[in-house]
């Protein structure tokens, strides 16, 4: 056994030997609180440490600083204990943590509406075995000391007004502090804290900004020449990479939204389409962690004009398989135009094989009828499903081609072909109630085509080898 450890230190194990004075329990071994010599009593290891430590216990007061805010929890470092002697304190007591609702007797929707990083506090400990836990609530000696203006750095002064009660004499910045009754060495102030009442409509606006509303606008620094302060930037294009600048802000209309991707386009080969209509300034493929694209991408332009051309030529171009969907990005949604299904008979084509293209399975009816427009049906991460939709032109052509295409096959897979009817009762939004008295159906709103598609969809996944994991 050392003569002499620090805090940290392993100086045995727990299948022998208990810990004593200035020493803990972790996962079996005994650790050491305090700096001095080990000691060893009756399988008791204890530390007799040349200054004794101060160890924090319940119904202490102590004084600390906020250190730590997050939005239900904060934590403060323990400067002092009043009533005991001025020692260091024990290492595994340096901090303590309260609760938002601890802090005082008015609801807070966050931490930071009554606390700020650097404020000294009063509180007093309710817990002192794993976790040093506090309250500021329960006793107005409780709460903060003393405060510094985040904007300017100037000390707080106690001063009711509206919601607020602390006001900067330097920039005149109000905010709230629970404060303790003997803020800034004069009594009464607790009485400032609005015990129990509700927040008014300007304190209530603020806290609804969320994390804006709380964070430290530094206003102009009243401690220099009041000169603009000039920061440095760094050089180059912005956007993607560290360091660049903001992206210019363009103006409305040209903002693209792309979207129908599939997911075997890449961002050069998509690009190249756009660049034909003119001046890219920025063109970003979504993709997710892996890289693999999540189908839509956004495209801006130098010129409202330019983006109106690519609409026009591109909106419902098929690229890989797939018609695509362009529309202006920043237009409400009012105003972004739904594509429209197209006029024919509709046909449900079930047990697809996910190897097949639309225009294989196009090239079925092309021979039946006059005009056919192919409609795979994906997830919404662009995944194919096991059936789609086929329109054929003239539509009373409809029920004639489903009966004949019924049961061909298409990659070594048996098509299920029907004409698709809608059902009774009005569009697809009312599809998901019964036609006796609007209740749900069982079935979740889903006509039998669909549910029958989705049986398809769960026995071919089941069918499908599993890959074997890799090393």
């Amino acid at each position: 056994m050392a003569s002499i450890v620090t805090p940290g230190t392993v100086i045995g194990t727990t299948d022998s030997n208990t810990p004593g004075e200035g020493v803990i329990e972790r996962d079996g071994n005994l650790v050491a609180l305090l700096t001095g010599t080990p000691v060893e009593n009756d399988n008791v290891i204890s530390i007799e440490a040349g200054t004794e430590l101060l160890r924090i216990e319940a119904g202490d007061y102590i004084i600390g600083e906020v250190v730590k805010l997050n939005e239900k929890a904060g934590e403060v470092m323990v400067k002092s204990v009043i009533g005991k002697p001025d020692r260091s304190i024990m290492a595994d007591q340096l901090y303590a943590q309260f609760h938002v609702t601890r802090i005082c007797d008015r609801f807070l929707h966050n931490t930071a509406d009554g606390l700020r990083r650097r404020d000294l506090i009063r509180a007093k400990v309710t817990e002192a075995k794993n976790v040093i836990r506090i309250d500021m609530r329960e006793d107005p000696t409780c709460g903060v000391l003393w405060a510094l203006c985040p904007p300017c750095g100037d000390t707080f002064v106690a001063e009711q007004n509206g919601d607020w009660n602390v006001v900067c004499p330097t920039c005149d910045n109000r905010a709230f502090r629970a404060l303790a009754d003997d803020y800034g060495g004069e009594a009464g102030k607790a009485a400032l804290n609005g015990s129990g009442k509700r927040w008014g409509k300007e304190a209530e606006s603020l806290f609804a900004k969320g994390s804006a509303g709380r964070a430290t606008f530094i206003a102009e620094d009243v401690r220099e020449d009041g000169r603009a302060r000039e920061y440095f930037r760094f050089e180059g294009d912005g956007g993607r990479g560290g360091g660049g600048q903001r992206r210019p802000r363009n103006d409305p209309g040209c903002r693209l939204f792309i979207g129908g991707l599939s997911r075997d386009v890449s961002e050069d080969e998509l690009k190249s389409k756009f660049k034909d209509h003119g001046k890219v300034t920025d063109f970003a493929l979504m993709t997710d962690d892996t890289g693999t694209s999540r189908g839509f991408a956004f495209c801006t332009f130098e010129k409202k004009e330019m983006a109106d051309a690519a609409i026009k030529a591109l909106d419902g171009l098929r690229l890989k398989g797939r018609k695509i969907g362009v529309r202006d990005a920043d237009a409400p949604k009012e105003e972004k135009p739904r594509r429209k299904r197209p006029e024919g008979a509709r046909i449900y084509v079930g047990n697809l094989p996910f190897k097949a293209s639309e225009d294989e399975l196009a090239a079925l009816f092309k021979d039946h009828c006059d005009s056919v427009h192919a409609e795979w049906a994906t997830d919404r991460n662009g995944r194919r499903k096991a059936f789609a939709f086929v329109t054929i032109k003239p539509e009373s052509k409809g029920d004639e081609v489903a009966k004949k295409l019924n049961g061909v096959e298409l990659s070594g897979r048996t098509l299920k072909v029907e004409l698709s009817k809608p059902r009774e009762g009005g569009n697809r939004r009312n599809d998901n109630r019964s036609n006796r008295g609007g209740k749900p159906s069982e079935n979740g709103g889903k006509s039998s085509r669909e549910l029958r598609a989705l049986q398809e969809e769960e026995q071919d996944a089941k069918k499908k080898p599993r890959r074997p994991k890799k090393d």
